[in-house]
This record gives C-alpha cells, sequence and structure tokens, in this order.
C-alpha cells in the first residue's frame, strides 16, 4: 500500500471544484467575500498526533459543550498526572477516580474499552495509518465503544489531513449541499454521497465551503473548543 501524504493544495482543490461544479463555485465566491479569501486549509495535520490520546479526547468531548468537555479533560490530565490519555495513564486510576473527574459512565466504559484495544495492539498509530486508506482506518477504529465512523472522518480530515473525506451523515454538511444544489429539504446521506461524487477527489475541502455556507443560512457562531483541537 503506498504511502498517504498528510494535507494537499488548497489552491488546486479551489481552482478544480470551481470549474467542476458551478453552482458550488457561485457559494464559494459568497464565502470568500465574507472570509476575506478562499478557506484556508487546516493547519492541524501539519503536527504530529497521538490517534489514541485523539480517540480519547472525542470520547470525552461527546454530547458536551467545548467548555464542559475541556474543564473534564483538564481533570482527567490532573488525576492521571500527564496530558497523554492512554491505557497506562488512564490505568493509574480507578473507575471512582475517573467518574469523579465528570466522566459519565457510558465514556468511562467507553474510555476502557479503548485502552484495552490499544493494550492488545488493536489501535494502528501513525506509521500505520499512513499506509492505510480511508475505509480501513474506519474500520479498525469503529468498533471502539463511543468512536463512530463521524469521529473518525473528523480525523482522516482534520489530523490526518486525508483530501476526499465527506461526512455525508454531517448535518452542516447535508445543510450546505441542500442550498448548494436549492433542494426542498436536506439530502439523505445517500444521495448526498452521490451528488458528493462531483466534488472529489477534493471532499474534504468542498466539505470546509459547504460547512461555511450552512453557517451563513445559520447565522454566526461563537468558537469553542473541539476535541480534534
Amino acid at each position: 500500500m503506498p504511502r498517504h501524504v498528510r494535507g494537499y493544495d488548497a489552491p488546486a482543490a479551489y481552482e478544480y471544484l470551481s470549474k467542476r461544479d458551478r453552482k458550488l463555485a457561485a457559494w464559494m465566491k459568497k464565502v470568500d467575500k465574507l472570509e476575506n479569501g478562499p478557506i484556508p486549509t487546516d493547519p492541524r495535520w501539519r503536527r504530529t498526533f497521538d490517534p489514541v490520546d485523539a480517540l480519547a479526547r472525542a470520547i470525552l468531548f461527546q454530547q458536551l459543550s467545548g467548555k464542559a468537555a475541556s474543564t473534564i479533560v483538564g481533570r482527567v490530565e490532573t488525576a492521571i498526572d500527564g496530558h497523554r490519555l492512554h491505557h497506562d495513564t488512564l490505568g493509574r486510576c480507578d473507575d471512582a477516580t475517573l467518574r469523579g473527574c465528570g466522566v459519565s459512565g457510558n465514556k468511562l466504559l467507553a474510555l476502557r474499552d479503548l485502552a484495552a484495544r490499544e493494550s492488545r495492539g488493536e489501535i494502528p498509530d501513525l506509521r500505520r495509518m499512513a499506509h492505510m486508506d480511508n475505509e480501513a482506518i474506519i474500520a479498525a477504529l469503529v468498533p471502539i465503544r463511543g468512536i463512530g465512523r463521524w469521529t473518525v472522518e473528523m480525523m482522516l480530515m482534520f489530523r490526518l489531513g486525508r483530501p476526499d473525506i465527506l461526512p455525508v451523515d454531517d448535518l452542516g454538511i447535508r445543510k450546505g449541499a441542500q442550498r448548494v444544489d436549492k433542494l426542498e429539504a436536506m439530502p439523505p446521506p445517500k444521495a448526498l454521497a452521490d451528488i458528493g461524487e462531483r466534488w472529489g477527489p477534493y471532499r474534504s475541502y468542498a466539505s470546509l465551503y459547504l460547512w461555511r455556507i450552512a453557517d451563513i443560512a445559520d447565522g454566526p457562531k461563537p468558537k469553542v473548543n473541539r476535541s480534534q483541537d
């Protein structure tokens, strides 16, 4: 399997999408006016990261505001006396300690499952991921309790810099696609996957615009902490 390079050329993606889809191109220009230029690609893929730690944080951030989740993560880091969430560090705390940090029962089970799988060598590291395609990474990670396809797709897009990810279950993506194609309702995931074929191989960059297009409809949103930051 060839090695996947992290990141992609944003100007090339912009030019490709502008020529490939006139309707999206028109919206891209509207977004550009608001953003004072094309949306830049995300710099996080230039930084190394630990997949297990990232997944643990994703679990802790689920269904919470960014502020509340950040507080809980901070408590867990204090409890483990470190900033790396892994089977060895999480193993320093018993269940009662983690619950005392504000970790729910379901999230505690998810963290324990993640740690157990890591200890058995089931979680691919960055080196292995570099030689895995997108679906192989998704297949390796979604069996973890509390980790769904969307969470892995966010890692693929923002941490691994994969250029061709379209999170078809994401409401913002669906809403953006609805506006681009002037649909009466948000397209269901399967229909959106079909629509998205015209944006490949730069569906990740198209997604950045679709989210922004949806934001234009909903009004500005305050910045929040995210698990992938």
